[in-house]
């Protein structure tokens, strides 16, 4: 069957898509519109911004800038949009070949645990219909709760399976329920600031009026701030990686799936990176009650501890959608790289999203050995 006609581009013409409302590269000969993945390239649209209208074909090569696996070059694959004019070339072109032109080899070493060598993979849509002929694990077309409710899966399988991150029509949600439930499922990352900044804002005002003390006051706010990192590493590494205790029966997976599992399933899924309201209330009751036990001495002083602890969660659920989907300061880079790394390479370290501090402290930070079969560097 013929290949699709596609045209030719000056290069003028290319230069001239340099924003982020149409953005076009070059590898080579061939042109790519990259605009729709701007926003989910794990190292962020600017990065290719500063290579719109221009040819990317040394900075995919560049590991010392930035590493780039096969995945990256697919999704340039589903890019091209023409040809560039050059002298060597025709007014039009056939699209038969491949956009691997500047790939090393054609079989990336990867981890046998996630089938992943790159932050890129996690960006690489999934062939709904393959991957299910393939692991026969859920069918991503369909609503995913009644699938994994019904399916007799073993733990084993189920936690093999889930690890094996997949990724689902650009970053969209693929259906949980598939009835009137459905937007219970999905926050969208500002829904946190706008729904909790403010109580968080009147308790803090509250508890500093009732103690009378400012540097006290403070002190109280910036110890609940600091055990909120704490409990965020231990609910990550305890609660939400529950995987060697989990119940080997259909209520514990499918509460795994809900409570974290769906999350190392569909990484890259932009409205389930967050917690839905409903869950955060669920689980901060118990630590209010334990604030008001532990500060029994002075109601003001537990509810400036808990505000702290409150402001602490917002600041991790904003930054763990940030770390998935924006570009980021220096510091936030290599955060960015540290999280995506438990996601593509080893999930059973790392479980600090907001810093490395009690991966150090507990010994489980994430040191990223090369994928099978690559060469340390």
């Amino acid at each position: 069957m013929p290949g699709k006609i596609l045209p030719t581009f000056t290069p003028a013409e290319v230069d001239s898509h340099n924003h982020a409302k149409s953005c076009y590269v070059t590898l080579g000969s061939k042109v790519y519109d990259v605009t729709s993945f701007l926003n989910d390239h794990p190292g962020g649209g600017d990065l290719i911004l500063e290579y719109a209208g221009k040819d990317v074909k040394e900075i995919l090569r560049d590991e010392a800038s930035h590493n780039h696996s096969e995945a990256a070059y697919e999704i340039l694959e589903d890019l091209l949009v023409g040809f560039l004019d050059t002298k060597s070339i025709g007014k039009t072109a056939d699209t038969n070949g491949s956009a691997t032109e500047g790939a090393e080899d054609d079989s990336r070493p990867v981890y046998a645990t996630t089938g992943m060598s790159r932050e890129e993979d996690l960006s690489v849509e999934t062939d709904l219909t393959k991957d299910y002929q393939t692991f026969k694990f859920l069918d991503l077309n369909k609503p995913l709760l009644l699938q994994l409710w019904n399916s007799g899966f073993s733990k084993e399988f189920y936690l093999e399976q889930i690890h094996r991150p997949r990724h689902y029509k650009g970053g969209e949600s693929a259906p949980l329920f598939g009835n009137f439930l459905e937007p219970l499922s999905k926050t969208a990352w500002y829904v946190v600031p706008l729904l909790w900044l403010p109580p968080v804002t009147y308790g803090s005002f509250v508890g500093f009026a009732g103690l009378g003390n400012v540097p006290a006051a403070a002190c109280y706010w910036l110890f609940g701030l600091f055990l909120w990192t704490l409990i965020e590493y231990l609910m990550h590494r305890f609660l939400f990686h529950i995987d060697g205790y989990l119940p080997d029966n259909r209520v514990g997976i499918t509460l795994h799936f809900l409570l974290h599992g769906i999350h190392h399933y569909l990484p890259m899924d932009k409205y389930r990176l967050v917690m839905p309201p409903a869950l955060f209330v669920i689980l901060a009751t118990p630590f209010w009650k334990l604030a008001h036990t532990i500060f029994f001495y002075n109601w003001y002083a537990a509810v400036t501890v808990f505000c702290g602890g409150v402001f602490g969660y917002i600041c991790y659920d904003m930054t763990h959608y940030f770390l998935h989907h924006r570009n980021l300061p220096a510091y936030y880079k290599s955060l960015k790289k540290y999280h995506l790394e438990h996601h593509f390479a080893d999930y059973e370290n790392g479980f600090g999203v907001t810093s490395r501090f009690w991966d150090r402290v507990f010994g489980t930070e994430l040191q990223t050995p090369p994928p099978k079969g690559a060469k340390a560097q």
